[in-house]
């Protein structure tokens, strides 16, 4: 039974989603404000979080910007109905997916599962696709989900390392966003989500010019291609494979 924590002000939401977890085979814990929540957070393991934005205490920005220092349990964030700003911010702090509120109990079931299969995919899912994946200075591990740049470790999402894997196994290609989000978040891509874009841009971010040096001149190694989606730059002549 995978375990989850609900951080919510709204205990009559909190109690109505718990119950609904509950049926659907989560065990849920839950927490009202910021402070608490983030205490909660750490003190005991959780293979998710649902994170509201709006908290006392500690706004759940903060509370997922102190998270990211020191784990990567999967967060998935509520935001305010048509708040593309909280969306955006949550994402490029390290958020895995987000659903505005209100949301529907089943969606969020959903969302959650998505989640969780990234981050702990089955021998069914795996299949034969867990040998280590080598593309210039980076190396992903599916097995383990572990990345290396230049040999050491890079600090990604469980959202982060399945679109970055969905890019490296298809590198030179062109990879639309509809395929990203249907292969890396599980979930056909929607009107007006940035989800893949954000997501993108934090990747871009931690890789480095082209994913070596810091202070190459050499661009990205993840390529817009505009009004298609991203493609996986192969090393150049010479370089490794």
């Amino acid at each position: 039974m995978n375990r989850l924590l609900l951080i919510d002000d709204d205990t009559e939401l909190c109690a109505m989603l718990a119950e609904y977890l509950a049926n659907e085979d989560f065990a849920v814990d839950m927490a009202h404000d910021g402070t608490a929540g983030l205490v909660q957070a750490r003190e005991a393991e959780y293979d998710a979080i649902i994170l509201d934005v709006m908290l006392p205490g500690m706004s759940g920005f903060d509370v997922l910007r102190e998270l990211r220092q020191s784990q990567q349990t999967p967060v998935l964030m509520l935001t305010a109905r048509g708040d593309d700003v909280d969306s955006i911010v949550g994402l490029e702090l390290g958020a895995d997916d987000y659903l505005p509120k209100p949301c529907n109990p089943r969606v969020l079931v959903a969302r959650i599962r998505a989640i969780l299969r990234r981050h702990h995919p089955s021998p069914a899912d795996d299949g034969d696709d867990t040998e280590p994946l080598s593309i210039g200075a980076l190396v992903l591990e599916p097995g383990t989900r572990r990345a290396l740049l230049n040999g050491k470790p890079l600090t990604l999402t469980s959202t982060e390392f399945s679109i970055l894997e969905v890019l490296v196994r298809k590198a030179g290609q062109v990879v639309s966003k509809e395929t990203l989000s249907e292969q890396a978040l599980g979930r056909p891509l929607t009107r007006y989500d940035r989800s893949i874009d954000m997501h993108v841009s934090s990747l871009r971010k931690k890789l480095g010019p082209a994913g070596e040096q810091p202070d190459s001149d050499t661009p990205s190694p993840i390529h817009t291609v505009r009004g298609i989606g991203y493609q996986y730059s192969l090393p150049s002549a010479g370089g490794e494979s």
